[in-house]
């Protein structure tokens, strides 16, 4: 197994209180669809960013960046679910 880069665990751990955050508002705003619409803004924030990076041509462009944030968006997306079943 490769050792993981550690802008791709920058991006994971940015990406959790991203997904928190995003299915908070989700669940405000809209609960029967919390979920889904809390996952296509984590898809579109973390290849937002990323197209972002290469449309003006600061910072560096990589797919694998925004998977590594999506991925953690999806955790913050499930604490939170934790914290809503628990409570």
């Amino acid at each position: 197994m490769r050792k993981i880069a550690p802008d791709k665990w920058k991006h994971f751990w940015v990406g959790i209180p991203m997904g928190i955050v995003l299915q908070t508002t989700a669940w405000y705003l809209y609960p029967p669809l919390m979920y889904l619409l809390a996952f296509l803004a984590v898809c579109a924030v973390s290849y937002g960013f990323e197209l972002l990076s290469l449309i003006t041509g600061k910072g560096h462009h990589d797919v694998k960046d925004a998977i590594a944030s999506i991925i953690g968006g999806v955790i913050g997306m499930g604490l939170f679910a934790l914290w809503l079943f628990v409570c």
